[in-house]
């Protein structure tokens, strides 16, 4: 049970695989039938890791023309990674929506911090009104900084108003959180589903 002296009253999201689901393969599903070419493609020329300067603030432009010439041969479907980047994003992650609706039904101010190109986040960002529940969004690559540099999380609180002591910071990814929690944030990590995130609200008093 969380100190109840101590316990958070705001909550921070992540939003990709906390708030929806997100695989690059699924861009290319339909012109790389074959389930171990597509993974091939994915693990080493359009990875997530590559994808990750995007988070950073290089635009698609840029990464796709310079990969492009590193892999000639897949300049195709390098560009098909920014035309269809919006395949990637299948849906919501289940039961993460209700734990919004409801947090905000209780009056729960909400934010998110999260690792997202501009270009993908002007895309993303239209078809996903779920977000509209947060009263303020940290977008990485508009600010050129990415989680877990220490420096995005000052960012945010700073931005919110908010104590880090007050939040309760939300993400999938172990580095993020150990970061997080190492500047005095409550935090969850997101690795078993929304019951046990919902289990978490519960107890903190915040649902």
């Amino acid at each position: 049970m969380p100190d109840s002296l101590a316990r958070p009253t705001i909550v921070v999201w992540d939003i990709g695989r906390v708030l929806v689901e997100w695989d690059l393969a699924l861009i290319y599903r339909d012109v790389l039938p074959d389930p171990d070419q597509r993974a091939r493609f994915v693990a080493d020329v359009v990875s997530e890791e590559w994808h990750g300067q995007h988070d950073v603030g290089v635009t698609w432009a840029d990464m796709v023309a310079t990969r492009s010439a590193e892999f000639p041969q897949h300049a195709g479907l390098i560009a098909r990674y920014a035309s269809h980047w919006l395949d990637s994003i299948p849906g919501p992650v289940a039961g993460t929506h209700d734990l919004v609706r409801r947090l905000d039904q209780r009056g729960v101010p909400q934010y998110a911090i999260t690792n997202f190109g501009v270009d993908a986040w002007a895309l993303f960002r239209p078809t996903f009104p779920i977000l509209d529940h947060c009263r303020d969004i940290v977008v990485s690559g508009a600010e050129k900084l990415i989680k877990p540099d220490p420096a995005i999380f000052d960012l945010a609180a700073s931005r919110f108003g908010h104590a880090p002591q007050t939040m309760l910071f939300i993400d999938d990814n172990a580095a993020n959180i150990a970061t997080a929690k190492a500047l005095g944030w409550h935090t969850h990590h997101f690795a078993h589903g929304a019951a046990a995130l919902e289990a978490d609200l519960v107890r903190y008093g915040l649902l």
